[in-house]
């Protein structure tokens, strides 16, 4: 299975600010838009960071409740792990161990076309198994 098949399915709809947005604003997105993570997006719809909920918890951590009303480019992450769509399920679950990410973008041509979340690859991956299940009981059943 494909990272395109499971945005097909899921959807390719993200939510995205720009890096002016504060930290208080993003965690009002995540909140209300029931979400983990933003994807910040420059003009050309290019990604230029990644804000979750972890980020957030550590700010506050570290700065207190002063850091909600600055700019969440001061703590996203500008270096932002990302797959393809052509990219296979299997590779995308190594990599998001690897990486310890919950979410990854996915870009096509440079441009942000959706996002995975680790939740996305498990559903994935529970109705693959389904699905085997389901071909085995078939074939046993003939």
């Amino acid at each position: 299975m494909y990272v395109r098949t499971i945005l097909d399915e899921k959807g390719r709809n993200v939510v995205t600010g720009g890096p002016q947005l504060t930290v208080r604003q993003a965690a009002v997105y995540l909140h209300e838009n029931h979400i983990g993570a933003i994807v910040i997006v420059d003009r050309n719809d290019r990604i230029a960071g990644i804000l979750t909920e972890r980020d957030i918890v550590a700010a506050i951590a570290r700065s207190g409740g002063e850091c909600l009303d600055k700019p969440i480019s001061s703590i996203m992450w500008g270096n932002v792990h990302r797959c393809g769509e052509n990219q296979t399920v299997e590779e995308l679950m190594e990599m998001m161990s690897t990486l310890r990410a919950r979410h990854i973008p996915v870009e096509k041509d440079g441009r942000l076309v959706g996002i995975i979340s680790i939740g996305d690859v498990v559903k994935s991956h529970i109705r693959a198994i389904q699905h085997e299940a389901e071909a085995i009981k078939a074939y046993i059943a003939s």
